[in-house]
């Protein structure tokens, strides 16, 4: 195994609040979907818990409003909570104002619950693109640290800063950006960050992309969600492209996050990052 610590985390939102479910799933009806994002992220922290492993969670501000026990156990048991905005707008379909308002209840609700400074933030659907840096700003002058919303590919139809690689940077206002594990294949930036990608790819794969990352001395930032590991979540109507990437082997992703665990050393963003 080599010795880098690499930075895990989860994303921490429900089945129906995912933005390929928004055309199924009203906004206005989320108070009526089932709560399943508990279960799915407690079966995340016992695995963690087996190879004594820490990990950041960007909390969703509804979600934390619902769970605050679930916010308190996470935290307690040593891992980093993070902010993961409040309702999972994306953020370049929000004001700078909306945004900042949407980023600083956040903030508050989880420094509230956990007695701890809430020092990151990932954007839904990492919606920090070239539309919307303006959000690079509004964050550090409210208060965080570090970003990890920046995802360097280019073919994405949502999000997408394929000028980056995998290395941390600095904006100029001052924010630590920490962007989403990519390698070099055939010249190009070829995702292997987690999430659909993880699920979907064979795990040989990105087990060969991330230890390419490593062998180069650098660490890689790796993300999932709960959801992700809840394959009796409800099936709602989709349409092809967004049903295959949300449903497609949600009943193996355990069984490959525990061999990621053994593969790789991991900690929290701040940890493996010295934020």
């Amino acid at each position: 195994m080599n010795t880098t610590v690499n930075g895990l985390s989860f994303d921490v939102e429900d089945w129906f609040q995912v933005e390929n479910l928004r055309g199924a799933i009203k906004r206005e009806d989320w108070d009526r979907m089932p709560l399943r994002v508990a279960d799915s992220t407690r079966s995340i922290t016992a695995a963690l818990a087996r190879t004594d492993t820490k990990a950041t969670f960007f909390f969703l501000g509804w979600v934390a409003e619902r769970l605050p026990d679930l916010v308190r156990e996470i935290s307690d048991a040593g891992h980093e909570i993070a902010a993961h905005g409040y309702g999972h707008e994306l953020v370049y379909r929000m004001t700078p104002e909306e945004f900042r308002q949407d980023i600083r209840r956040t903030k508050r609700l989880l420094e509230d619950l956990t007695g701890k400074p809430v020092l990151g933030y990932r954007a839904p659907s990492f919606s920090i693109t070239a539309d919307s840096l303006w959000a690079v700003d509004v964050l550090f002058d409210e208060g965080f640290q570090y970003d990890s919303s920046v995802f360097p590919i280019g073919f994405h139809d949502r999000y997408g800063l394929q000028q980056f690689g995998e290395r941390p940077f600095v904006w100029p206002c001052g924010l630590k950006e920490i962007p989403l594990a990519v390698a070099k294949v055939a010249g190009r930036n070829f995702p292997a960050a987690g999430g659909g990608y993880f699920r979907l790819l064979p795990y040989a794969l990105t087990r060969a992309l991330l230890r390419t990352i490593n062998s180069h001395g650098n660490a890689f930032a790796f993300y999932m969600h709960p959801w992700e590991f809840d394959p009796g979540q409800p099936r709602v109507a989709l349409k092809a492209s967004y049903r295959f990437r949300h449903y497609t082997n949600l009943s193996s992703a355990m069984s490959k996050l525990q061999r990621l665990l053994n593969d790789f050393r991991f900690g929290s963003m701040r940890s493996a990052f010295s934020i």
